[in-house]
């Protein structure tokens, strides 16, 4: 191979794509084949293809700066990143177990708590989580489920292994851009999907519909369902409009609800009130309800948790699912699947150092140069530190914040995540990859096929949120039965 190929190495990481130099994997053998094909112009017009689709479909998303709020394009790299449906099998399995024991763990934590009581996890851990919701102790939402959709965050190591790095269970995003990735994709290589046998991903819109239906109060034939987004300017709006838009759902913001003595919630309309039995809220637990929690919220709905409690609305995710998206926690997952499955787990974590923990605090401050250290509740790549990529200045200081606060820091080891051919001024190179999966859980579970490729665009970068300039990219779940 030449040309885009031209001095492309794979020895630093698992690459997606390629064995090695000129040696591609035989589930990406076609496209490779494909690209190889092609004429650097031809490149070059696919990718200005794919960034006036991305224009003219008003792709975007939201980077907050000290210069205001600025709406960026949404970045997104041509190639494709290209599994095989046999080893998504087992990683879809992996995933159904590990959000059904989730769920197990946040229902027992409202109800029973018999994994804290038999020494699993430390009350403290939990009593000490900002996403514990005491509030929310003794409730039941439909089919004991929680966390209704969950964004789980996977990588594969050097050895191959896929790891999961962290589960999102309170307001996951990024999925609108997973099926959008797909649409750019048909128009910028149509011929090239013609011979390729892939899995499906445009019935998300209907399984999160049916799903949002399941966990409506009881005996509501036809619910309706609400998509609550914070506004236009929150970062994932266009997500927010995009799903409500594709579900045929009502997009409302916090003012449009009032909830009334009969604890209902009902949608303001121009021929007067209309009842609301699912609400998809993409509010944080804080805003969500002023009654209850933060008293100056202007996002939330007075009276939601009335509602929600009185069993008269369903709330997906519901409040106080949070508790499970808490780093520290993470760590004990593989525990819980074991507790209330009996089983052992699929898919593993990434080992996890809890500076909670004295034994492993001292380990996590005499390698903190080598470690990623995150905090517990953070999200978007913010506040952690990389070790090997810092300076000697920038460990000793985050020394000082894991000193004053351990409970909210995790250590683990840095990853050589894998890479992906990535388009990068008409070459291909290597960049390294994550994947998030989406889970729903209602009646049912469902797992997308594939999800949301994330790229850190920058050069030998580990950070692919699009927030801290990441981009993304098609993800093929490629059936290669019979071949």
């Amino acid at each position: 191979m030449k040309s885009i190929w031209e001095n492309y190495t794979t020895e630093n990481a698992y690459d997606e794509l390629m064995y090695s130099e000129f040696q591609p994997r035989p589930v990406s053998h076609g496209l490779c084949q494909y690209l190889n094909s092609l004429k650097k112009t031809d490149i070059d017009k696919r990718k200005i293809a794919a960034e006036l689709a991305i224009m003219e479909m008003g792709i975007t998303f939201t980077v907050y700066s000290d210069e205001g709020n600025i709406d960026r394009a949404w970045p997104f790299d041509i190639i494709p990143r290209i599994m095989d449906a046999r080893e998504w099998r087992i990683i879809e399995k992996g995933l159904k177990q590990r959000l059904t024991a989730l769920n197990c763990f946040i229902s027992d934590v409202y109800g029973e708590q018999h994994f804290i009581k038999d020494g699993k996890i430390p009350s403290e851990t939990i009593n000490s989580s900002k996403n514990f919701r005491k509030e929310c102790v003794g409730m039941k939402p439909r089919h004991n489920v929680w966390a209704n959709i969950c964004g789980t965050d996977l990588v594969r190591n050097k050895d191959g292994v896929m790891y999961v790095l962290e589960d999102n269970l309170r307001v996951p995003s990024g999925v609108s851009y997973m099926l959008e990735n797909r649409v750019i994709t048909k128009r910028v290589f149509p011929e090239l999907l013609q011979g390729i046998n892939i899995l499906p991903i445009d019935d998300y819109p209907t399984q999160l519909h049916d799903m949002l239906s399941s966990i409506a109060p009881e005996h509501i034939p036809k619910p309706l369902i609400a998509v609550l987004t914070p506004g236009i300017y929150n970062s994932a709006y266009f997500e927010h409009a995009y799903l409500a838009q594709q579900m045929g759902a009502q997009l409302v913001e916090g003012s449009d609800l009032v909830v009334k003595d009969d604890n209902c919630v009902y949608m303001r309309t121009i021929e007067g009130l209309e009842k609301v039995d699912v609400i998809y809220r993409r509010i944080d637990d804080d805003f969500l309800d002023p009654e209850v929690f933060r008293k100056d919220s202007a996002l939330g709905v007075p009276g939601l948790m009335r509602a929600w409690k009185a069993g008269n609305v369903a709330l997906a995710n519901a409040p106080g699912a949070g508790v499970a998206d808490d780093k520290v926690v993470y760590a004990y997952v593989p525990e819980m699947i074991r507790y209330y499955l009996n089983e052992e787990p699929i898919l593993p974590n990434v080992p996890t150092y809890l500076c909670s923990n004295p034994e492993h605090y001292e380990y996590v401050m005499a390698h903190l140069a080598e470690l990623v250290v995150k905090p517990a509740n953070e999200s978007g790549g913010y506040g952690m530190l990389v070790g090997p990529h810092a300076t000697a200045k920038e460990v000793a200081a985050f020394r000082k914040v894991i000193q004053a606060d351990p409970r909210n820091y995790i250590g683990q080891p840095t990853l050589a995540i894998s890479t992906a051919p990535t388009l990068c001024k008409g070459k291909l190179e290597p960049r390294h990859i994550d994947l998030r999966p989406f889970i729903l859980q209602g009646e049912n579970t469902f797992v997308t096929a594939g999800g949301l490729t994330r790229v850190a665009l920058r050069k030998g970068s580990l950070v692919v949120n699009s927030s801290q300039g990441g981009g993304s990219k098609d993800t093929w779940i490629i059936n290669m039965e019979g071949h």
